[in-house]
């Protein structure tokens, strides 16, 4: 036992440090199809904040970088770890400390899954309304990269649902920021600093969530159109129209079909409109009356067909639930299909036809496939790079991300830089933007322990 697997064993139990051949594969990597793994130096499993502290403790004093895991279900590489580090997994950190009904608040431990917290809340009444594609997600992790999803045209993304940390700076000292409360003018917001910063500023021990009433009624309509200017124009029309979507997203053509062929599922279309629907809206309402969402229901649906729409299609429980669910892998469906790379570049909402379009210019002319789903409420969209060639996908990245920043958007919307967006965004931002963010960097991390392959070189 090396002198630093003996100091780390005595923080945490010798039972939960893992080295070298008894580190598991799966603790080098996310699921980005472009992350390379890299096997860590030690593996340590923390079970309290003290725990968490005495590790970075002994991190600091021997400038051992630390990279800091919840589910590994991230897209960029953010928790791939650097060589010969340490992964500080939060697996054993997996508590809801409370659910608070008064305040509408839930304090969790990072470990804590989405689907965990979701079925805690629903004890309550409540629900946590950050929804990205996958609920073996942590909570940690989401916080981490910021993670939004299709619940966010009505919710927001994490961010505006977190209301305070517990953290462990990379001196290993332990600050809290933020409660219980909504708002404040107290100084620096930290939470916010903290929040999407992929690891690379502190390791959050506790969160304080904010949750909403779980509503009790729903409804999932499917629109076909036949061009992308047609599903553009319709978007903000629907937002602005007081209907207030759960989900409001975009689908295209061969993206639906991957999806449903995944899931084998039938949504009752009819072949003579499938023929002509270049993409799909998917619209999901949420209400509290079933009175109410018939009500909206027809509303919208009349809105739709006068806003270009083949056909409006209600679908029934069990399909609705299913295609969600298909979305929600959407990014599976495009790994199963070989896909290479997927990005989730984000634009004002109104710009998303002119950046499908250059899409589809950068694929024709470097002979690469790009399809394509995404948030459509808020500008997000994901697309899946068909292109093995490394080195023409990388000019097919650069393209793309090109686009989304000269359409005024930026590189991620949701997913995070990590370490595969890392290079196209220091490439494309502002230099003096990046400047600040490495002098921020610099203030909670001097010596560049944390998370140090991320985000910056």
């Amino acid at each position: 036992m090396t002198d630093t697997e003996t100091l780390l064993a005595k923080v945490v139990g010798p039972e939960h440090v893992l080295t070298e051949d008894g580190v598991p594969e799966e603790y080098g990597h996310d699921e980005s199809p472009a992350g390379a793994a890299r096997r860590p130096g030690f593996v340590v499993r923390p079970a309290t904040t003290a725990e968490v502290s005495g590790i970075v403790t002994i991190a600091a004093e021997r400038q051992l970088p630390l990279t800091a895991r919840g589910s590994g279900t991230g897209l960029s590489g953010a928790c791939v770890p650097a060589a010969n580090g340490v992964v500080v997994s939060f697996e054993r950190m997996n508590q809801v400390l409370e659910i608070d009904t008064d305040n509408h608040v839930a304090v969790v431990q990072p470990g804590v899954t989405l689907a965990e917290l979701d079925s805690r809340t629903a004890e309550s009444g409540l629900c946590y309304p950050v929804r990205p594609g996958e609920q073996s997600a942590s909570v940690g992790g989401t916080i981490g990269t910021n993670a939004g999803g299709m619940h966010a045209v009505r919710h927001g993304v994490t961010r505006h649902h977190v209301l305070g940390v517990e953290a462990v700076l990379a001196s290993g000292t332990v600050v809290r920021s933020g409660g219980k409360y909504v708002k404040t003018s107290t100084g620096y917001d930290l939470t916010q600093l903290i929040v999407g910063s992929e690891g690379t500023l502190a390791l959050v021990t506790e969160a304080t969530l904010r949750l909403k009433p779980r509503a009790g009624h729903g409804a999932t309509v499917l629109a076909p159109f036949a061009t992308a200017e047609e599903i553009a124009r319709a978007v903000p029309h629907l937002l602005a129209g007081g209907l207030d979507p759960l989900a409001l997203e975009y689908v295209d053509m061969l993206t639906m079909a991957a999806m449903t062929a995944e899931q084998d599922l039938g949504l009752g279309i009819p072949e003579r409109v499938r023929s002509t629907a270049l993409g799909y809206l998917v619209v999901v309402l949420e209400g509290p009356s079933a009175e109410r969402i018939d009500a909206d229901v027809e509303t919208l649906g009349g809105e739709l067909l006068d806003l270009g729409a083949a056909d409006v299609y209600v679908l029934p429980a069990v399909a609705a639930r299913r295609l969600i669910q298909a979305r929600e892998r959407a990014f599976w469906a495009a790994r199963a299909a070989g896909a290479d790379e997927v990005v989730d570049i984000v634009v004002p909402r109104a710009s998303l036809p002119r950046l499908l379009a250059e899409a589809d210019v950068v694929a024709r002319d470097s002979g690469s496939i790009v399809t394509g789903c995404g948030h459509a409420g808020d500008g997000n969209v994901h697309l899946a790079v068909f292109q093995p060639d490394a080195k023409l996908r990388d000019e097919v990245l650069r393209s793309l991300f090109r686009a989304g920043v000269d359409l005024g958007g930026a590189v991620s919307g949701e997913h995070g830089i990590g370490t595969t967006k890392k290079r196209y965004f220091l490439e494309l931002e502002d230099p003096a933007k990046v400047e600040l963010m490495r002098g921020i960097k610099r203030a909670f991390d001097p010596d560049g322990i944390l998370n140090p392959c991320v985000v910056f070189d």
